[in-house]
C-alpha cells in the first residue's frame, strides 16, 4: 500500500479519496475548506493538511481533482504548492478536467523537477465517483501510467493510457463533445413525447433497447420527466468544460457546431437559474 495525498474532495474527490482508503492505502488530504477536509478524516481515517505542499511532503503520489486551470495551477505551483512539497521520483495524477495546455506546462515543470506526472481527467459522474466505476482518460509517459494505473484502480471500471502529456484531457473532450449533443437530443425527445401525449417512461422502456439507447437515457430519462435536477453534474462546469472543447476545436482547426450550440443552450439554463442543475436540465428550455 502506498503513502498518498489527495487534493480537493468536492463531489468526486471525496469519493474517489474514500476508495483509496478503503484500500489500505494511507491518505493524507487538502480541501481548500478545511472544514471539509476535517469531516473527511473524521469519516474515513487518514491526515489533514493546511496546504497542499504539506499534505505532498512524503507522499509517494499526490492526485488532484480541483475545479479548473487555475485551481490546478495554484495546488501544484502556487503559494505551498504540491510540486514544493514533493520529491524526485513521486507522481502526480490529476483528475480534474481542465485544458491540454495547462496539462502539458505542469507536467513540464513536473519533469525539470524529477516528478512523474500523469493527466486522467474521469467520466462517470457522482455515482460513478460513489461507486468505484469511472472511466478513466491518461495521458503521459508508459512509466509513469504504469505507476499510476494501480493506484487509480482503486476507483476505475476502466483506465487507458491514450498517449502522451494532454491525451487524457484532449479524450476527456472527445467524451464532453458526445455528452453535449446526446443530451440536448434526449431532451427534444422527451418534450416532443410528452407533448405528443405519450407515456414517456413506456416510451424509454422500447426504445432504450434498441438503436436509441444510451447511458443518459436509461440514467437521466425519469428525472427529466419529473424535472428534478438538482443532483448530478452542475451545468456550470459543463460549460467550463465544453468551453475548453471549443477553444481547442479552434486552435486544432476543428468542427464542433453541435457543441457550440448545446453551449449556448446551458447558457439559457444558467440564465434560467439552472447553474447548478443536473446536465439533464436542458430540457428545461424546452417546456
Amino acid at each position: 500500500m502506498a503513502r498518498l495525498a489527495f487534493l480537493g474532495l468536492g463531489v468526486m474527490g471525496g469519493p474517489m479519496a474514500r476508495h483509496l482508503a478503503a484500500k489500505g492505502h494511507e491518505v493524507t488530504v487538502y480541501n481548500r475548506t478545511p472544514s471539509r477536509a476535517a469531516a473527511w478524516v473524521a469519516a474515513h481515517g487518514g491526515g489533514q493538511a493546511a496546504t497542499p505542499a504539506a499534505a505532498a511532503a512524503g507522499a509517494e503520489a499526490v492526485l488532484a481533482c480541483v475545479g479548473n486551470d487555475d485551481d490546478l495551477r495554484a495546488v501544484c505551483t502556487g503559494p505551498d504548492g504540491a510540486f514544493s512539497g514533493m520529491a524526485p521520483g513521486t507522481l502526480f495524477i490529476d483528475h480534474t478536467t481542465v485544458s491540454a495546455q495547462v496539462t502539458r506546462d505542469l507536467a513540464a515543470i513536473a519533469a525539470g523537477q524529477g516528478i512523474g506526472f500523469v493527466d486522467a481527467p474521469v467520466s462517470g459522474g457522482q455515482a460513478g465517483a460513489e461507486n468505484g466505476a469511472l472511466s478513466i482518460m491518461c495521458g503521459g509517459t508508459e512509466a509513469d501510467y504504469a505507476r499510476a494505473e494501480p493506484i487509480m484502480a482503486a476507483y476505475a471500471r476502466i483506465c487507458r493510457r491514450l498517449g502522451d502529456s494532454g491525451s487524457g484531457q484532449l479524450a476527456k473532450m472527445v467524451n464532453q463533445i458526445c455528452i453535449a449533443g446526446l443530451m440536448q437530443g434526449l431532451s427534444e425527445a422527451l418534450a416532443f413525447a410528452q407533448k405528443a401525449g405519450l407515456d414517456g417512461e413506456a416510451v424509454v422502456e422500447v426504445i432504450s433497447q434498441g438503436a436509441a439507447g444510451s447511458w443518459q437515457m436509461v440514467n437521466r430519462h425519469k428525472t427529466m420527466l419529473r424535472d428534478e435536477f438538482d443532483f448530478g453534474f452542475a451545468v456550470d462546469w459543463m460549460r467550463k468544460d465544453l468551453g475548453i472543447c471549443l477553444d481547442t476545436a479552434d486552435a486544432i482547426g476543428a468542427s464542433l457546431p453541435v457543441t457550440a450550440l448545446v453551449d449556448q443552450f446551458y447558457k439559457d439554463v444558467q440564465l434560467m437559474g439552472g447553474g447548478r442543475n443536473d446536465t439533464s436540465s436542458l430540457i428545461r428550455r424546452l417546456r
